[in-house]
């Protein structure tokens, strides 16, 4: 890249400015180089009063959804014991995979010394439930209540096969290193109508299974500025850590010493020109509203009893995800319009019939008890919930198959992901697999198409939302083709 651009587009006109050792040739230079760093200069106040607001011209259009709730399921759910039901697995159970059906895919190194691929039925019973006879597994008795209420996409697909690529694409746009996540994506876009709690929020639960490593960087800014990054919300006393006050240091204390540390940053960034500084006050002064707001939020005793029913027994225990699913609906009500709540766990490479019970038995009512109570509130209808991992499952096992145990590889050819509220058709399956459940058959739906459909639900077109950065307007959904998924939306 020319290194007069790439210098262009680092500094603002004020830094440039700031150092008028520079002959008005070079400035001249400057300009024709890149006129867009230069008349986008600095022109907030010096303080730069902490706001949430987006990009000017966003959104490109009224979106069906005001805010979303992304459940992420880390570690490889099992579509085929769960949705993608397939009366021919009875049949094929023990039979080794055929060659015409693997098609050569590559594997992980977990089962690529397997001299025999052989495939497994599940092991749970499935029933037909809602106005469209929609099959669901015996383990997901709350979801099944209300499959008349989402979308089921049974062919979203992924280059990725292991967990970290496969999240960081998923979550990311990329399976390389560095990108803004989906939440700092809309941060960025849109803001946030709540100036005193962050625009992304990210809570963890852990469920009985193996779990998988999750990095802060899967809800990291990237190139954005830090201040669109997740903040991660503990269960606890302390849910932000260092948010709170140390001892001897009152809220009248703590303003006159953020007031100073403002101005202190406020000249530097009018001789440094760094946007990084304004990003700092900005976070500094959403701390400090934040210690009167996330206590609030974060209390539920002023939930109802019926509160806790609803999600179930887990619900009253802090950290556990039906509690973080009440916290999301709070949320929702305050105006955060980014919350993802991560469940770990599902990496089940063996003993998959008793881990992936217990695991959907975590996840299973608070899940359909958080569509439940947001449509009870009337919320659900420009509240987007997403609901799924970063791949499936394999159809075949992964070791020794035996009568009541076996495990199932990673699998990112086809897996299920489903959908509520913002905008989406309730009451469909989209998609169809293979009756090995391996390849998809028509409707495919690539992870880059699902972003696009999730930018489309709150008002964005994935073409025209870009960030320039190392000479390329980056996009969430990369350079390659993404589509809308149009036929799942109202």
């Amino acid at each position: 890249m020319d290194p007069i651009y790439e210098h262009g587009l680092q500094v603002t006109r004020r830094h440039l400015l700031a150092n008028g050792t520079r002959s008005l040739g070079a400035v001249a230079l400057a300009s024709l180089m890149n006129p867009a760093s230069l008349s986008a200069a600095a022109v907030g106040p010096k303080t730069a009063e902490p706001k949430q607001r987006g990009l000017p011209g966003l959104p490109h259009f009224a979106g069906k959804a005001k805010r979303i709730i992304y459940l992420f399921f880390s570690g490889g759910p099992s579509h085929i014991d769960m949705f993608d039901y397939k009366p021919a697995l009875k049949k094929i159970h023990g039979t080794e995979l055929p060659a015409s059906i693997r098609q050569g895919q590559r594997i992980t190194g977990m089962t690529s010394g397997q001299k025999s691929f052989p495939c497994v039925a599940p092991m749970f019973e499935f029933k037909q439930y809602g106005q469209h006879g929609t099959y669901v597994s015996e383990i997901l008795p709350h979801i099944a209540s209300i499959v008349d209420d989402i979308a089921i996409i049974k062919t979203v697909n992924t280059e990725a096969i292991n967990h970290d690529p496969a999240i960081t694409f998923i979550n990311t746009g990329t399976q390389q290193l560095g990108k803004p996540s989906l939440g700092s994506w809309l941060s960025y876009g849109l803001g946030s109508p709540n100036e005193n709690l962050p625009a992304y929020i990210v809570m963890i639960s852990k469920g009985r299974g193996q779990s998988q490593a999750l990095y802060s960087r899967l809800w990291g800014s990237g190139f954005l500025s830090s201040a669109h990054q997740g903040v991660r919300f503990r269960s606890g006393a302390e849910p932000v850590l260092y948010l709170k006050n140390p001892p001897g240091v009152d809220p009248a204390m703590r303003r006159r010493m953020l007031d100073r540390i403002a101005k202190i940053n406020a000249e530097q960034f009018d001789e440094l020109g760094d946007p990084e500084t304004q990003a700092r006050i900005t976070q500094y002064e959403m701390a400090f509203r934040m210690q009167t707001s996330v206590p609030e939020l974060m209390d539920l005793s002023n939930e109802p009893k019926s509160t806790f029913d609803l999600y179930g027994p887990e619900s009253t225990k802090p950290g556990s995800f039906a509690s973080n699913c009440i916290l999301a609906r709070r949320m929702a009500e305050r105006g955060v319009p980014f919350m993802q709540l991560f469940h770990r766990g599902w990496d089940q490479h063996g003993n998959l019939p008793k881990l992936l019970r217990g695991q959907c038995k975590n996840i299973d009512q608070p899940a359909a008890a958080l569509v439940k109570d947001l449509k009870q509130r009337g919320m659900l209808d420009d509240t987007l919930i997403i609901c799924g991992g970063e791949f499936g499952r394999t159809i075949y096992s992964q070791g020794k198959l035996t009568k009541n145990n076996h495990g199932r590889d990673h699998h990112g050819r086809c897996f299920t992901m489903w959908l509520a509220g913002g905008g989406i058709k309730p009451g469909v399956e989209y998609g169809e697999t293979d009756d090995y459940c391996y390849n998809i058959v028509r409707d495919g739906v690539h992870i880059r198409d699902l972003n696009a459909t999730i930018l489309n639900q709150i008002g964005i077109d994935h073409r025209r939302f870009t960030y320039k950065y190392q000479g390329l307007d980056q996009r969430l959904t990369g350079v390659e083709p993404a589509r809308v998924v149009k036929e799942i939306l109202v």
